[in-house]
């Protein structure tokens, strides 16, 4: 008899990252069923699409039942630091609510299920409140304590990824994707050779999509239940640092404006240690990732 190919679930699958993960995880042979509340996915041959509201544990329920995956990655959710502020009832909902339902009905319906539950670099430890900065950031805190809670009281196989800031081909929110746009706009002349940022000297980890991918592919494979483990570069650049990458990238001559000149952020730079451990290592630089971000929207164009 012929081994089936494994299971996996991809939530929040028609997103930047969910795309590559279904591409990616595609070509490894799994049997992907990919997740979206509404948006239509034109994602790979072969793949499964399930529309579900992962906030209502019936529609949940049903999806947990019908699928049965082996494996489950959650990437679905709200990630708006600034919609977070405006309406924080909805992201806590949200975030909480579909990871909750999604962790609790795998337990009574499939608990052999191996779930990646993705957070966030800017989720905090629930012992340092204080520290603290947006609804958001409460909310990715509180998904990693409700994950770590059900590994410690139902024995779930349960691990936590902290991704850094994501970048790489594909359509985001993220300030890579805005300036490869619009840059990219500008050379069609669609778009004033101006670019408006918040602040040059702000620095944060990037790390390319599809390193991140690859990550999760190990923590699968290899990732402890109960554990965080950091997705990272594990080097700082600033936004100075990627437009005059950019600025290298293109023919054109563009003005950048800044609306403050604080000083450099204070980053403390986080190393992916016990991925690292677990044999995995970034192999795109930051080079790579923003030619190849600037041709998929010289592309789109």
């Amino acid at each position: 008899m012929m081994n089936q190919r494994p299971k996996l679930l991809i939530t929040g699958a028609s997103g930047f990252t969910g795309e590559h993960a279904c591409k990616h995880f595609s070509g490894l042979g799994y049997d992907i069923t990919a997740v979206t509340r509404n948006r239509p996915f034109d994602g790979c041959k072969g793949i499964k699409t399930e529309y579900c509201e992962l906030t209502n544990k019936n529609d949940v329920n049903h999806l947990i039942k019908k699928v049965k995956p082996d494996f489950l990655l959650h990437l679905a959710g709200l990630n708006h630091v600034g919609d977070s502020w405006n309406d924080p009832i909805t992201t806590l909902e949200t975030n909480l609510l579909s990871s909750l339902y999604i962790i609790d009905v795998t337990r009574q319906l499939n608990p052999t299920c191996k779930i990646v539950i993705v957070g966030s670099s800017l989720q905090t430890s629930p012992n340092e409140i204080s520290n603290l900065t947006h609804p958001y950031s409460l909310s990715k805190t509180l998904q990693v304590l409700i994950s770590q809670a059900w590994v410690q009281l139902y024995k779930m196989n349960i691990v936590i990824a902290k991704p850094s800031n994501i970048i790489g081909p594909g359509s985001s929110n993220g300030v890579n994707s805005i300036f490869a746009n619009k840059i990219a706009q500008m050379e069609k002349n669609m778009l004033d050779k101006v670019l408006v940022v918040n602040n040059l000297n702000s620095k944060r980890d990037f790390i390319d999509v599809r390193d991140v991918i690859s990550a999760y592919e190990v923590l699968f494979n290899k990732g402890i239940a109960g554990e965080v483990y950091e997705i990272c570069s594990g080097k700082s650049h600033s936004i100075r640092e990627l437009i005059q990458i950019y600025k290298n990238l293109t023919d054109i001559d563009f003005e950048v404006r800044a609306l403050t000149d604080g000083v450099d952020d204070l980053v403390v730079e986080e190393k992916p240690l016990k991925l690292i451990q677990l044999g995995w290592n970034p192999i795109f630089s930051i080079n790579s990732s923003l030619i190849d971000t600037l041709n998929y929207f010289r592309q789109k164009i």
